[in-house]
């Protein structure tokens, strides 16, 4: 392959931007650009991407996966935050149209009107991102929690955190963000990432992970934001059980107390369980039964 030809993805590449702009890297914003053209393709992959789709990304760096997106979907809209790396990246992208850049914070953005203006509406929507693990959670409850119509979002992340979004109950890492994000997704960890294919190289690897939506919900909860309150609640102190943690959600009165006792047993959940026992189930029939 030619040297103008090599994937931005590349260490030597990668590098050579780099040593170009003078770029340095900016530990506020967990920047870690990816340099291991195998892992971009295993995104790709995960993504399953054709020209049917148009793709949202988010910190698209100096545009590595973004560079890969754009040679197989039909249109890339990336959010970046970092205004130094806007001119770079009209310089290593300027080769492909269906790319739009927009200097925004994605916790900051409407996205359902940045999608109304930068894409045309008639193609199905991705997000697939290599996410800063700082702000990995906000950005993905931000996703969720949006008015975004999206088939699939494929995000690389910190390990320990795709391994906590997968978790079955009864699993020590298995918690609030576990069923906030199940409730809504199937999570499957495509593949592990080593640290070493990243630059800078972080202290801990990484995973690929791609959520879709569910389509095996029997049941749902009447009122999400009281069903995501009792779930947080009830993960409060996660050494204490379950009747305890809800006691100090809700309230200790004799008439709380008895209203919970009949919610708990119409569910037939003991109240002497601690959350991470109860399956997403669980919290649906529960939020249901204490919020009638």
């Amino acid at each position: 392959m030619a040297e103008d030809e090599r994937p931005i993805g590349t260490r030597s590449r990668t590098r050579e931007i780099l040593d170009t702009y003078g770029l340095s890297f900016k530990k506020s914003l967990g920047q870690n650009f990816l340099t291991e053209p195998a892992i971009l393709n295993e995104i790709i992959t995960t993504a399953d991407l054709t020209t049917t789709d148009d793709v949202i990304e988010i910190g698209p760096g100096i545009g590595s996966l973004t560079e890969q997106l754009a040679q197989r979907a039909h249109e890339v809209l990336a959010l970046e935050i970092d205004q130094r790396l806007i001119p770079i990246l009209a310089d290593t992208l300027a080769a492909y149209k269906n790319v739009t850049v927009i200097n925004q914070d994605v916790l900051k953005s409407d996205l359902a009107t940045l999608v109304r203006d930068h894409l045309d509406g008639k193609h199905q929507i991705k997000v697939v991102a290599n996410l800063p693990y700082y702000i990995t959670t906000p950005i993905l409850l931000r996703l969720l929690d949006s008015d975004l119509d999206f088939t699939q979002i494929v995000v690389m992340m910190q390990r320990e955190v795709a391994e906590r979004l997968a978790a079955d109950s009864g699993n020590k890492v298995y918690g609030s963000l576990t069923v906030a994000v199940q409730y809504r997704m199937q999570v499957d960890i495509a593949h592990i990432v080593p640290k070493t294919v990243f630059v800078p190289q972080p202290n801990v690897d990484s995973a690929i992970v791609s959520l879709t939506k569910r389509t095996d919900c029997t049941e749902s909860a009447n009122d999400f934001k009281a069903f995501s309150r009792l779930v947080k609640g009830s993960f409060a102190k996660r050494r204490k059980s379950l009747w305890n943690n809800l006691l100090a959600l809700y309230g200790k009165d004799e008439s709380t107390r008895e209203h919970l006792t009949a919610a708990l047993t119409a569910v037939d959940i003991s109240p002497g369980k601690r959350a991470e026992q109860l399956s997403i189930t669980d919290f649906v029939r529960l939020a249901n039964a204490i919020n009638l």
